[in-house]
């Protein structure tokens, strides 16, 4: 059993939380994170650079000397790629660098990102997470408390369409904190492990650790 710090909902702490790390498995699967990453990374790129080659570049396509005895080098054409304002050889070309995984290795990725989480003591839990306003003042002054120096990624439990005073909830929260820099706020239900590692520290609403745990067992 891993023992997390506990913060009450003003960022005081309080004791720790138990959590089977068990759950989130055996090791740290380095390589799979390294992969998943990866592919992150790879899909957030447009792919929309491109460069000309000797095709298309603008220019006469007329033979700029005779061949022979002008004492020049020979040339073709003034598109070539030696010339400047020449074609680009093996430049880069619109393309489209999207990777896929299954849906059973993302859920691997992120049980290994949370576990290096825990055992790096880099995850805490926090009774809730709610604000009467939605004022950043509020949220600032909660984080200071507990401490956070560092990114954090803050996950809650995201309402349904039959979860109004959940929604309301978690709206009022986002807008309070969605101003501070270092912090993001971000559904537990759309956790990914390139998230979970991008930020240095992980802060999670009980509810939402207590969800995380019940699909794992």
């Amino acid at each position: 059993m891993a023992e997390l710090t506990l913060f009450d909902k003003d960022g005081k702490s309080i004791g720790t939380f138990a959590v089977d790390e068990k759950l989130f498995g055996e090791k740290v699967k380095r390589r799979l994170l390294h992969q998943v990453v990866v592919m992150y990374e790879a899909n957030k790129r447009q792919g929309t650079h491109s460069t000309k080659t000797r095709g298309e570049v603008e220019g006469s396509t007329r033979k700029p000397w005779p061949q022979k005895h002008t004492g020049n080098a020979r040339a073709g054409t003034i598109r070539s790629p030696l010339w400047r304002h020449g074609g680009v050889v093996f430049g880069p070309r619109p393309r489209d660098y999207r990777q896929t995984i299954t849906a059973n290795t993302r859920k691997a990725a992120l049980d290994s990102a949370i576990l290096a989480k825990i055992r790096d003591k880099e995850l805490a839990v926090i009774e809730k997470l709610e604000f009467s306003q939605p004022k950043t003042k509020f949220a600032a002054a909660v984080f200071k408390q507990a401490g956070f120096k560092r990114t954090v990624l803050v996950g809650y439990v995201g309402g349904n369409a039959d979860e109004s005073d959940r929604r309301e909830r978690n709206r009022l929260t986002f807008r309070a904190a969605r101003n501070l820099p270092d912090i993001r706020l971000l559904p537990v239900e759309e956790f990914n492990a390139y998230d979970v590692l991008k930020y240095k520290d992980v802060l999670l609403t009980k509810e939402a650790l207590e969800r995380l745990v019940a699909e794992r067992k």
